[in-house]
């Protein structure tokens, strides 16, 4: 009778686990250290956009059999977003807003990752990442190194099980 209600709560325990490894795939090191993206809240913003874009298109290719998967690991970045705000000290009444700001950015550079890795090579992809990612203070962003990581990323999240991937099990 309630099953409807354990499925959904296990449905959010598994996004949440999945949004967990997508935040890791994020913070990795050579991001920062070696491809210059910027250690700030703007920079690890973009950098866990771009990790959680290549988790949705590898849910995205999955058809129907991962988009509530796929909305459930989206509302785990809202929520964590929503959190975050907080913990930095935004107002109650315009976390709402700077929420859906993030939430909007998520989708627009969503488009423009999608159509840049349609492009054959890397050059598109490096002048959309090097567009949109805050590069260290006094570094550049190095756009290639970033496009490739984000080509052989994208390959080893495709070669991933659907099942390993929903429980979190993203490739090193």
């Amino acid at each position: 009778m309630l099953t409807w209600l354990f499925n959904r709560s296990d449905s959010r325990r598994r996004a949440t686990e999945l949004y967990g490894a997508v935040v890791t795939l994020a913070r990795r090191p050579e991001l920062y250290a070696q491809m210059g993206v910027a250690d700030t809240p703007e920079g690890r913003y973009e950098a866990l956009v771009l990790s959680l874009f290549l988790v949705l298109e590898r849910l995205r290719g999955e058809g129907e059999a991962a988009t509530g998967h796929a909305q459930a690991l989206i509302e785990a970045f809202v929520t964590d977003m929503d959190d975050n705000m907080r913990e930095m000290g935004v107002g109650d009444l315009t976390v709402p807003k700077k929420v859906k700001k993030a939430a909007g950015a998520l989708y627009d550079r969503a488009e423009a990752y999608r159509a840049a890795m349609a492009v054959a090579g890397n050059g598109e992809l490096a002048a959309v990442l090097s567009r949109l990612i805050p590069a260290a203070e006094g570094a550049t962003l190095d756009g290639e190194a970033l496009a490739g990581d984000m080509r052989s990323r994208a390959t080893l999240l495709a070669a991933q099980p659907l099942t390993k991937l929903i429980a979190g099990d993203l490739p090193a």
